[in-house]
């Protein structure tokens, strides 16, 4: 084969030649992207992309985030590793068995392009995502297996009008749902009554999550695992390009019949999940090291002439559980999504518990002397707080820089 080398000149991350034509600066790892004509390498390595969920899909999503460029990537995953996810998760290996999804899933992301920086939050998005890391991203891509955190995840979405992108694969078969909020049809419209049944039976009687009660796990292969998941991230790159997107619609792929159909959903008035919050007023406030009261002292020298009296919860707390049984009552101080099943039951007769909860906080209650984490309330969240005459939205501002560090070199 004759390679014929022609005189050039270095042009940006592209070597020009003086005769017509590019070649392509063999440097540059993104230098392939570029040559796509409406791409901009610059808006991929600014973007801040929320992904919920690490397991076999999620795997696939990160690890193109990670090959793409995107600057900054939030992962949050409860679980650990175990042998069944080595033949779906292609950032896993054995030595990772019992080991946080989340983690391991970043310092994967870190190996495959130093340029991405990763925060993990081994946590659940429902009890330990706060409302500001929402905000923040650009994109929010949920690689989520139940109907209850894909709910959680739309309400926040459309709190802080963020776009997100839901996905799911059951055996060769998936389906991508993007939605982009405050227009259009979002997940909850699409929602039946025996959607609404199924996220009830996660919970037992006294209304707690009843661990033990979930489902078992949805067979899937790597094969729609890769096929999703790179679906998902192909839209994020349209919406962080500024491209048209197919939003409020879910675009089903068969793989059996290898067919692809979409289905468009109608906005549903009403819907429960179409509050979209006022900006935030922000506040030198942290979860875990401020308690109810110096948020309520913060908000009022924020706000001239405001005087806090309460503070919202948007997760129910529990106060105490107490056995109709027996009469054995137990005082706690925790969100309902971080209860189980176990603490529930009575140690001494084996009955169901009941619990007392609260969705609100007085600044008179000795409730407002305990840190806000003790009252549910996770890093960086966007709280409600009430005064004399409204409600304001207020951004836990202290915990920024633990969420979402600056990027930095």
């Amino acid at each position: 084969m004759l390679w014929t080398v022609l005189p050039a000149r270095r042009v940006g991350p592209f070597v020009a030649m003086t005769e017509p034509g590019f070649l392509i600066d063999n440097e540059d790892r993104y230098a392939g992207f570029r040559l796509i004509s409406w791409w901009n390498q610059q808006s991929l390595a600014d973007a801040r992309i929320v992904v919920v969920g690490a397991g076999a899909l999620g795997n696939e999503v990160l690890k193109n985030l990670a090959l793409l460029g995107v600057g900054q990537v939030f992962v949050v995953d409860s679980g650990v590793i175990e042998a069944p996810n080595l033949g779906r998760s292609p950032l896993f290996r054995r030595r990772h068995c019992g080991l946080p999804k989340a983690e391991v899933a970043a310092e994967q992301m870190r190996d495959l392009n130093p340029d991405v920086q990763v925060v993990a939050c081994v946590g659940d998005v429902i009890g330990d995502v706060g409302l500001g890391v929402f905000r923040a991203a650009d994109v929010v891509i949920g690689c989520l297996d139940n109907r209850e955190a894909r709910l959680w995840v739309n309400r926040q979405c459309w709190k802080t009008q963020t776009p997100w992108i839901d996905g799911g694969i059951q055996e060769i078969s998936g389906v991508v749902k993007v939605f982009v909020p405050p227009d259009g049809a979002c997940y909850e419209c699409a929602m039946t009554d025996l959607d609404y049944q199924l996220i009830n039976l996660r919970y037992s009687c006294p209304l707690l999550r009843e661990r033990d009660f979930q489902a078992g796990r949805i067979p899937t292969t790597p094969t729609i695992a890769a096929i999703v998941g790179g679906w998902q991230t192909q839209e994020a790159l349209k919406l962080i390009h500024q491209m048209p997107v197919n939003a409020g619609q879910a675009m089903v792929y068969n793989g059996e019949a290898n067919r692809f159909y979409t289905t468009r959903f109608e906005r549903r008035e009403g819907c429960l999940s179409h509050e979209v919050w006022d900006e935030p007023i922000s506040v030198p406030v942290s979860a875990g090291s401020h308690t109810g009261e110096a948020l309520f002292q913060a908000v009022d020298r924020c706000v001239v002439g405001a005087r806090a009296s309460r503070l919202l919860l948007d997760r129910d707390l529990v106060l105490s559980l107490e056995c109709a049984q027996c009469g054995v009552r137990i005082p706690m101080l925790r969100s309902r999504h971080r209860v189980d099943a176990q603490s529930v039951k009575c140690s001494r007769c084996g009955e169901w518990m009941m619990p007392e909860m609260t969705h609100c906080v007085d600044r008179d209650m000795p409730r407002a002397s305990e840190l806000l984490f003790a009252l549910g309330i996770p890093d960086y969240d966007i709280v409600r707080v009430v005064t004399a005459d409204r409600e304001i939205s207020v951004l836990l501002a202290d915990d920024e820089q633990a969420v979402w560090p600056s990027v930095t070199g």
